[in-house]
């Protein structure tokens, strides 16, 4: 493919974009004319949702340039790693993927590899990548994704064979690219992105950046858009959505008008927005989760009675450590304001076992937090030590110990989530059929508004609608059921 004469290249974004997507396409359908058949593409997606919006970007661009999407990664012709860098064993895995198509990749010759995402902000693993992977072709982090044609045309007019950029802070925020959802009937919608709050666990600051919250009317007319176009549930994302309203890209005129425009404000007018029957959201820190939050959802039907809500810890010392700016009286008087106003919510949480400091007793405290809230679900993990962080120069606890108590908490979590979420047996629930069951042949997977998962006879017709289910039997963390 010859070089572009690039003078007429548009400065702004997204036209920018759209111009290298143009000429990224023209490589396409040289391809085509010269293989007989459209390359191929698989994106792979480590990480949290704001990664798996991301990657319904990266996969627009890519079909929007002529890409047809493979079923599988070995399969593909071009493969891109959207990284999570939270916990090591999501960099070992992504190893593990690259020294897997490396072989594959020097018999192909066409073929490309691109990584981008939370790992490759961080100075040091991009440099790995330049000088032990050197097969890799693209690679971009976390503010610059949206420039991925322009970085893939960099690439296959043969100006460079690795092409490396990126950026230590965000330039420019970019909405309105090509995307293409996973679903047709529910959507992620991002409110803001990047963290404040610099718990000294955590690499996200240092990856997302700081905060910075996207208008309510780009928002709101974002959800308009999708319920014009079928979609019923919307979650609305950030890494703290609690914290919406700080550093706002652009002009509003909303908050012109109400400077104290907040999340409870964005959410309540989210549920005012026609043909949208469910809203969600991820996710909240508890130290800033609001009364004036709690009495939004429980007067708006709309909102899923599902709350996320991250403790870590259940120890006081241990979370003065973590920086999260609570103790456990705090976030046990926070669960019960809830409980108080929404007394049908499911509370899941984040557990971390492990964290430098971590005693018995503080062991002991977090297992007191569980057995008091209830959890739905707990997710629990064990510390993992994120260079940069000022966790990771703390004394660290011996691993057989971390082990050991990682064992005991997942009995007690397993044992309080399968009472608390059996509650539920033999009442009727609005269920949001989601898929066909990947295990039981002529069953459907759905989503009750407080996230617990049923399964139940249907077929294919049902996905995307809500069908009124009874919850005939408890599993766990999720529920059998038949259609009422």
């Amino acid at each position: 493919m010859d070089n572009k004469d690039f003078i007429n290249v548009p400065i702004n974004e997204p036209a920018r974009q759209q111009y290298f997507m143009d000429r990224c396409h023209e490589y396409v359908e040289e391809y085509i004319s010269s293989n007989g058949k459209a390359p191929t593409f698989y994106v792979s997606t480590f990480g949290c949702q704001m990664n798996a919006r991301d990657s319904e970007k990266l996969t627009g661009i890519l079909e929007k340039i002529g890409y047809c999407e493979a079923e599988k990664e070995e399969d593909a012709d071009f493969v891109i790693f959207n990284t999570c860098t939270v916990r090591e064993n999501a960099n070992q895995k992504l190893y593990g993927h690259l020294g897997s198509l490396k072989k594959k990749k020097e018999t192909k010759k066409d073929m490309l590899i691109g990584i981008c995402g939370c790992m490759m902000q961080q100075p040091d693993i991009v440099d790995h990548i330049r000088e032990s992977y050197r097969f890799v072709d693209l690679v971009f982090g976390t503010f610059n994704f949206y420039k991925l044609a322009e970085l893939l045309y960099t690439r296959i007019s043969g100006n460079e064979k690795q092409v490396i950029e990126v950026l230590k802070a965000p330039e420019v925020n970019v909405e309105n690219l090509p995307e293409r959802k996973k679903f047709n009937f529910k959507s992620g919608v991002n409110i803001m992105y990047g963290c404040n709050n610099f718990c000294t666990y955590c690499i996200v600051p240092y990856v997302r950046g700081r905060e910075r919250s996207r208008t309510p009317e780009d928002i709101i007319e974002e959800v308009k858009k999708l319920s014009r176009e079928g979609f019923v549930e919307i979650m609305l994302l950030g890494q703290n959505v609690n914290s919406y309203g700080v550093n706002f890209l652009e002009e509003s005129e909303i908050i012109k008008n109400n400077p104290d425009y907040s999340f409870p404000d964005l959410l309540e007018d989210i549920c005012q927005i026609e043909g949208i029957r469910r809203v969600r959201f991820m996710t909240p820190h508890p130290k800033d989760l609001s009364d004036k939050l709690i009495d939004v959802i429980a007067r708006n039907p709309k909102v899923a009675r599902h709350i996320h809500l991250p403790v870590q810890s259940g120890s006081t010392k241990i979370l003065k450590a973590m920086n999260r700016r609570y103790t456990k009286e705090d976030y046990l008087a926070l669960v019960d304001r809830i409980k108080a106003k929404l007394p049908d919510a499911s509370l899941t949480t984040d557990i971390m076992v492990g964290f430098p400091g971590e005693t018995e007793e503080d062991l002991q405290d977090t297992i007191d937090v569980v057995r008091k809230v209830g959890y739905d679900q707990a997710f629990t993990f064990i510390y993992s030590i994120r260079t940069g962080t000022p966790a990771a120069e703390m004394e660290q606890v011996p691993a057989d110990v971390v082990n050991d108590r990682f064992s005991r908490l997942l009995d007690v979590v397993r044992e309080v989530s399968a009472k608390s979420s059996a509650r539920f047996e033999g009442q009727t629930k609005e269920v949001l059929v989601e898929c066909m069951n990947d295990h039981m042949d002529g069953y459907v997977t759905g989503r009750m508004d407080n996230n617990i998962l049923v399964h139940f006879p249907g077929d294919e017709k049902l996905i995307g609608s809500f069908v009124n289910v009874k919850l005939d039997e408890a599993h766990g963390f999720y529920y059998m059921g038949t259609m009422a």
